[in-house]
Parts: C-alpha cells; structure tokens; sequence
C-alpha cells in the first residue's frame, strides 16, 4: 500500500484549485508538486465531500485539456489569458 505524503494545508488547497480548474493538465500538476494523475485522484477523494469528488471526476474525465496527450497543440498555456488580470 502506498504512504501517503503529507503536504501542508496551502499546497493542497492549491493542488486542488488547479485539479479544477480545466486548462490545468495533470503534468502541470505532476511537474509542480511531484503528485501524479492518481495521486491527485487519491487526494481529491481524501480532501473533497464524496459528492464533490464524483462532480470533479465526471468533469475531468476525458477533457482533453486536462492531459496533455490529448491537448491540441496550439494550447500552450495553462489557464484563459483573461484570468489572472492585474486591476
């Protein structure tokens, strides 16, 4: 069975805010926090309601925004050039 690494509260809180959001492709994920597809999967079921949790998966499940394999190649970035605006 595998050991569970624990992270402090900040990083899953982002961990899961990009698991969300769509644009963010799990290598994103892997490459930042070392956290793979499955690890994500593990700790979105761990940290979110279960109802929450079969919402994200039917969300994420197939969008191929969410893995790079399947990401059209003119995607080059990781979120809407609209987010993030400085006001």
């Amino acid at each position: 069975m595998a050991s569970t690494i624990v992270l402090p509260p900040a990083t899953v809180s982002r961990i899961i805010e990009m698991a969300w959001e769509d644009r963010t492709p799990f290598e994103a994920i892997e490459r930042e926090y070392g956290l793979s597809q499955d690890g994500v999967i593990r700790l979105m079921r761990r940290e979110l309601k279960p109802s929450s949790f079969r919402l994200w998966r039917k969300r994420t499940q197939g969008r191929t925004t969410k893995h790079l394999k399947l990401r059209s190649p003119d995607i080059s970035r990781g979120y809407c050039p609209t987010q993030y605006k400085q006001r």
